[in-house]
């Protein structure tokens, strides 16, 4: 598969450029979830509460476990982030 975007860490780690492409989404995701979060200035507590998530399983999303979330549960605590998530598909090159 090329692409039309230089390539990026997920793709020199994952040989498989489906995984890269899927990694590389729930990364942009948790990263974005990340800074709400540290914007909020709250506890562990009081964030997993307004996430409506466990403290462990923010715990989780915070050290960027990537293998525990899927992009879907990413999307939905973006989403209860008060982000808006765009994504964008264009045509490989």
């Amino acid at each position: 598969m090329s692409r039309t975007s230089p390539p990026s860490v997920w793709d020199q780690i994952e040989a498989d450029p489906l995984q890269a492409a899927a990694l590389s989404a729930r990364s942009t995701l948790m990263h974005g979830i990340r800074e709400a979060i540290d914007s909020w200035q709250a506890t562990q507590t009081e964030a997993a509460r307004r996430l409506g998530i466990s403290q462990p399983r923010l715990n989780a999303l915070l050290r960027g476990r990537l293998d525990q979330f899927s992009l879907d549960a990413l999307v939905k605590l973006a989403v209860a982030a008060g982000l808006d998530v765009v994504i964008s598909v264009q045509k490989a090159a």
